[in-house]
Formats: structure tokens, sequence, C-alpha cells
């Protein structure tokens, strides 16, 4: 922080005024009251200058100001970090912690990641029970010291970060405001009917964990994203919100889709089943003829053909199966100037597909095709 700059005309050491030395005396000088008429100005200026220059570093962030005065809002727990310019945070990660500091009531925003926490009591966050947003990532938390009550107060809460701990179960208790639940990363085997009433709920992540089944998410009415790739389910879960438009079940054991599984779903936009054990008997007729699917990914599984494909998709991905041709119907029913594919990216290599095989008026129906990848 630069320190003001001394005030023109200024010398150390000198006198105001015309700069000649005082006779010093034991009586009562003439020149006194003048030289405390002067000094008073300068005094109010300098303090003037000092408070200034305050303001202005709390306004652009200066956070060494924080130990130059005592921030009055909020009362930051000693463990933690506040800034000025983000009174409503509190940032508690990488402190080795064991324990859930005291939370002042005015945070919103609490960062408790990277610590050794191994529970959270229920008495945790009930002085702040204003908390929107509240990260406990990578800590040791199990499900056992988790009190069933711990969430249930937080009425603003909006995102809930537990990636990386120890948890065998959904947490409980939560409120319906969430709208984010990071739950990736554990060792969790079972949802239940934990996230029932969590209407709000638009993201849900609980990738690599050991979820054998899911069971029904038909509750979560404003889910968008959903990701439970990492895991090992059988099959898909049952009423899949209608919602979702970002569906990802890669790294699975599914073997079939059930039929009309997509039906209800007016706005899938990514759905990625790569890294499963799909065959083409486990693919019902026109199950991917879905008009808002953007990107399909369907790499590293047992197919043996293309399966039908809608003319919007953009990306299709298809690598690493038992593919033996390449058949245009399924890109493009019918082939013409106004009939014809979108994709951009097709990925076929690590199949058995050859040359013979790819038909010559491949342009015709994928015209706008960037990126196809097949190997001879």
């Amino acid at each position: 922080m630069h320190s003001p700059s001394p005030n023109p005309g200024q010398t150390n050491g000198s006198s105001y005024g015309t700069g000649k030395k005082q006779k010093t005396s034991s009586k009562a000088s003439p020149y006194i009251p003048e030289m405390k008429a002067i000094q008073l100005p300068v005094f109010a200026l300098l303090v003037s200058s000092v408070l200034c220059q305050y303001d202005y570093n709390e306004y652009f962030g200066y956070y060494n100001l924080i130990n130059l005065q005592a921030p009055t809002y909020p009362v930051c727990s000693v463990e933690c970090d506040c800034p000025l310019n983000f009174p409503t945070a509190m940032y508690c990660n990488h402190r080795k912690l064991k324990s859930i500091p005291l939370v002042p009531a005015e945070i919103k925003y609490l960062y408790l990641h990277s610590n050794q926490l191994t529970g959270i009591p229920n008495n945790a966050f009930e002085n702040a029970t204003g908390l929107q947003w509240l990260v406990l990532d990578d800590n040791q938390i199990t499900s056992d010291n988790v009190g069933k009550n711990a969430f249930s107060k937080l009425k603003s809460l909006k995102r809930l970060y537990l990636n990386r701990n120890n948890l065998t179960d959904v947490v409980r208790g939560l409120p319906k405001s969430l709208k984010e639940l990071r739950l990736s990363s554990n060792r969790i085997s079972k949802v239940g009917n934990t996230l029932r009433g969590l209407e709000n709920l638009t993201t849900l992540q609980l990738n690599d964990n050991k979820l054998k089944d899911v069971g029904s998410l038909s509750g979560l009415k404003s889910l968008t994203y959903l990701d439970l790739s990492g895991n090992q389910l059988a099959k898909l879960p049952d009423d899949p919100p209608e919602g979702i438009e970002m569906f990802y079940v890669t790294n699975n054991k599914i073997k079939s889709i059930p039929k009309d599984y997509f039906n209800k779903i007016k706005d899938l936009q990514y759905l990625r089943m790569s890294h499963n054990e799909i065959t083409d008997d486990g693919i019902p007729d026109k199950i991917f003829n879905i008009t808002s699917l953007i990107e399909l990914d369907l790499a590293y599984n047992d197919l043996k053909s293309i399966p039908l494909v809608n003319e919007r998709l953009e990306n299709l991905y298809l690598q690493a199966n038992k593919i033996d041709k390449f058949t245009l119907q399924s890109f493009c029913r019918v082939t013409g100037p106004l009939d014809f594919s979108s994709i951009r990216h097709l990925r076929l290599d690590g199949n058995n597909i050859s040359r013979a095989s790819v038909p010559y008026d491949l342009i015709r129906c994928l015209p706008l095709a960037s990126d196809i990848t097949l190997d001879f």
C-alpha cells in the first residue's frame, strides 16, 4: 500500500510559514496563536487524507487493511478469512480443521473444503440459517457423523457440495430450497427416499459411488442435470425426471434401455452411456429418435450396428464397439437437397467397418460433418 505523497512545499523537520528560525523564550510569544491556527487545518488535512486512503483501498479490495482495522461486518471466526469486499463469505478451506468453527449469522457463502472434518453436528449452522452456498468437499465426513437435522434449518440453502468424502448414504433433512447437490466420489450405495420433496433441485451429481439401484427420481420436477457415472448400475433409474437435459450414466453395467424410456423427456440434449454393456437387442427401435438431442455417446459398448438417430443430432460417438457396417439409413431415412443429417462429429474408430462398406453418397447425407473418424 503506497503512502500518501507529502504536501507540496513541506520539508521534513522544517517550520511552517517563512522558514526562519524562531527564538526560544520563557515568555509567551505573539507567534504562538498564529502557529496553532496554521497547524490545526494541516492536521485535519492529514487525517482526511488517511481516511480517504482507507476508503479508496477498501473499495478496491486491498485485504491488508484487515490488519489495520478490525472488520465489523461480519465478526469472522479466527480460523477463517472474511474478505472486506465480500463480507457475506467465510473462507475456512485448507486449514486442517477437525471441527466446524462458529459461523456468524451474516454469512451466506461458507467454504470448508480440504480440511479434516469427520462429521457435521446438528447445531453446526444454527447461528447462520441464511446460508446459501456450502462447500464441504475433500474432507473425511461419514454418514454416521452427520446429524439428522444438520441442514434442516437452512431454509435458504441453494448449493451443497460434499464431493470426495466417506459418505455411505445420501444426507438427510435437506431443505426444499436446494438447487444443487453434489455428492461425487463417496461410497454411497443407495438413494432411497432421501431426495423426495426436493422440487427445486436442478443438479444432482452422484458419480463415482457404489450405487446399484437408484429407484425413482420422478419427484425431482426441476432436475436438468443428472450424473450417475462410475457406479454399479445394471439398469437405468425408474421414472426419470421429465425436465432433464443432461443425463450421464457412463461406466456402469447397463445392458438395455426400457422401451419408451425417453418419451416423457422433452428437452434431453446430452445423453452419455459409454463404457456399459449395451447390445443391439437392448436398444428398442427408434429409442434415440429424440428431436432435442444434440449429443449421444455410446462408445465402448457391445453394439454391432449403428442405431437409428434423429436428423437433428450433431455429435455421435460409437468408437470401440463391434460395428461392421456403415448404414446410412441410421442417419438419413431419405437423401435429398432438403433431407440430410445435422451430424458434425462422428466417431466410428475401433470397430470392424471396412472401407468397402462406407457408402459412396455419404457426403449427401452428412454434408455438415467436419469430423468423421474411421480406421481401416
